[in-house]
């Protein structure tokens, strides 16, 4: 879980504008940071099912969020894309 402090940097890196809390590049970079740490936790505790859940769920959710912005602009997701680290 991201501490609001985590949070807030994160929503300052990628905001669109002064009060953006929930655009979709906003969202993919918080799901993203919250994919990452799961996934730690999940390699230290392999049986972990219902956290695993909860990861997919995310990675779902991401996934439908990152092809919304492919469809609205193509070139500004592939520049998030690189900016945020993902592989496509």
């Amino acid at each position: 879980m991201l501490t609001p402090k985590e949070k807030e940097k994160i929503i300052i890196d990628y905001k669109l504008h002064k009060s953006d809390t929930g655009s979709s590049k906003v969202q993919i970079a918080l799901l993203s940071e919250e994919i990452k740490r799961l996934t730690l936790h999940l390699k230290e505790h392999k049986k972990d099912v219902h956290s695993r859940r909860g990861l997919l769920k995310m990675v779902d959710k991401r996934r439908s969020l990152l092809n919304y912005l492919k469809k609205e602009s193509p070139r500004k997701y592939s520049n998030f894309i690189k900016k945020i680290g993902l592989k496509k």
